[in-house]
């Protein structure tokens, strides 16, 4: 789910221009599922690319290869969704100063590293300053499925597409002071990659609007509703019990520039790339966001945006 926090965070599962949304979740919540493997059978995958993905100057993408690495990131989520954002940390969290959850321990975890970074003791020390989780839907299918499952109902999405991959993108974030447009093209960079080798059809999570008042939000949230809803076989909504209303406003009263003007950067950007979005949204009182379900079909993104984001690690280094 995406999910926005101020702007540079994604909290659910997607990822974020610069920030306002755009990533974030808690550790231990009581909602989550206890993850156990259900057995079932899936296809089989390619090992994970290893090595970079792309680099910039001292900023290089790639997979997190180690625990202490996937610690390092979820530091990185706590600064973002905790002590810059609103979301309020539950016990462990606050003690760990982390932001875990059980999907952390399926997840593939996508990380920008600054090589040049510099320690308060004055020493170059490399540190993770972005991230993004990605769950691919044969682990998922293996243990409690998605994440995104908790808000919106999928099962029908992924019903009607059977056959198709389809990976989630969420709990994604940059640290502040590199929330810049090279930063943001990395992490896109790696995902494109990831995209790539393990041939996904389709990305979704949730993205995230600050603030948890649906009401003023009633300009963006009808805009999407009218103009980039899901429609048939992309027709999704959040479950039934959680469902707020997004088309509060009437489509012939809506200014298309002010309406795009008041979206969060990633949801814009999404928006751009040619994002479908579910039907209502979900308040979450816990992060203090509201949020929507997003639908990517890969094979539909604009293509000046894929050409520009899919070179290869190599010619991302020439190009730094």
């Amino acid at each position: 789910m995406w999910r926005t926090v101020g702007e540079g965070a994604v909290r659910g599962t997607l990822l974020m221009f610069p920030k306002a949304k755009q990533f974030a979740k808690t550790s231990g919540l009581s909602k989550f599922k206890s993850l156990s493997p259900r057995g079932a059978v899936v296809r089989k995958t390619l090992p994970l690319p290893a090595g970079s993905l792309g680099r910039f100057g001292s900023l290089e993408v790639r997979l997190a290869v180690s625990k202490r690495e996937i610690r390092k990131a979820q530091r990185l989520r706590y600064k973002v969704f905790f002590e810059e954002g609103h979301a309020i940390p539950d016990r462990t969290a606050a003690i760990i100063r982390r932001d875990i959850d059980p999907f952390d321990k399926i997840c593939d975890h996508l990380i920008v590293i600054d090589h040049a970074a510099i320690s308060r003791f004055g020493r170059i020390k490399p540190k993770v300053v972005g991230t993004y989780r990605l769950l691919r839907q044969d682990v998922a299918e293996r243990y409690d499925g998605f994440y995104s499952a908790q808000e919106f109902d999928i099962a029908p999405l992924l019903a009607r597409h059977k056959g198709k991959r389809f990976l989630e993108l969420g709990r994604s974030c940059v640290l502040l002071q590199y929330r810049s447009k090279r930063t943001l093209e990395l992490l896109w960079r790696g995902i494109k990659a990831y995209l790539d080798h393990h041939a996904i059809d389709v990305m979704i999570g949730c993205a995230s609007f600050e603030g948890t008042n649906p009401l003023a939000l009633a300009l963006p949230l009808s805009f999407l509703h009218h103009h980039a809803r899901g429609a048939d076989a992309w027709h999704a909504r959040a479950l039934g019990d959680r469902l707020v209303p997004m088309g509060l406003i009437d489509p012939t009263a809506i200014s298309a520039r002010r309406a795009i003007s008041a979206l969060p950067p990633l949801i814009k950007g999404y928006l751009r790339l040619g994002a479908r979005f579910g039907e209502g949204a979900v308040v979450d009182h816990q992060f203090g966001t509201t949020d929507v379900l997003v639908m990517m079909p890969v094979a539909e993104l604009d293509p000046r945006y894929v050409a520009h984001f899919g070179g290869s690690a190599a010619e991302t280094s020439v190009a730094a």
